[in-house]
């Protein structure tokens, strides 16, 4: 998330090794320049499924799998439902799925998350939602996908701080990201004032909302 901080070196210093199998993913994102989240993003969303102990996963936004199967390795029980429309992207998270054996826990969703609620929904409801995509869809993922989350379930976003733009550490010099930034600072202030949810953004990684689905209308503040 920008420059990182002697706090945020020292922790990423904490964390164990992946895999190698793992680490061969991430080094293919970064060569291929397919964004996959942070290293403590992860840690974060992956201790969240231990103790949430989640079922069935919603993912919006497979990319190579990197996400999907990091999921599935920490939520043992869990069946993965995942959206993805990018065919080369699509064909690299199935070698990638095949490769750890979990073909039958990860099951891509082919197609603009957008357009696929129906088929979603056939599969819920979900414990988890986890968003990851297009950021400045947000909203409305969102906005189609809560639905289909249990009470007491949870739903996170990744890169909700967005380089540290959305809080304005860093400037905005391009028009198309000062609007996806603005899109990102709305779903932030809504998500945070719904009070349906009790919602925290954690400064991890590019910025970590987790949602806690509480299912009451109105609710005291805290």
């Amino acid at each position: 998330m920008g420059i990182q901080t002697k706090t945020e070196e020292y922790i990423l210093s904490l964390l164990q090794n992946r895999s190698d199998k793992i680490e061969l993913i991430e080094k293919y994102a970064e060569e291929h320049h397919v964004p996959i989240m942070e290293p403590s993003g992860m840690k974060l969303l992956l201790q969240f499924l231990e103790i949430q102990k989640p079922k069935k996963i919603l993912e919006v936004g497979t990319a190579i799998g990197y996400s999907a199967i990091r999921m599935g390795i920490a939520a043992k029980d869990a069946t993965i439902f995942t959206l993805e429309r990018d065919t080369e992207r699509i064909t690299v998270a199935k070698a990638n799925i095949k490769e750890f054996n979990m073909e039958n826990r990860i099951h891509i969703i082919e197609g603009d998350a957008l357009e696929l609620s129906k088929e979603v929904a056939e599969h819920g409801p979900y414990d988890v939602l986890f968003i990851d995509a297009a950021k400045g869809q947000y909203e409305r993922f969102f906005t189609l996908f809560e639905p289909l989350v249990s009470i007491g379930g949870l739903i996170i976003s990744d890169n909700v701080l967005f380089k540290g733009m959305v809080a304005g550490e860093i400037e905005i010099s391009s028009k198309n990201t000062k609007s996806m930034v603005n899109k990102l600072r709305s779903f932030n202030e809504q998500r945070m004032a719904d009070q349906r949810f009790t919602t925290m953004i954690y400064p991890v990684g590019d910025g970590v909302m987790v949602s806690l689905k509480n299912g009451k209308e109105e609710l005291g503040g805290v």
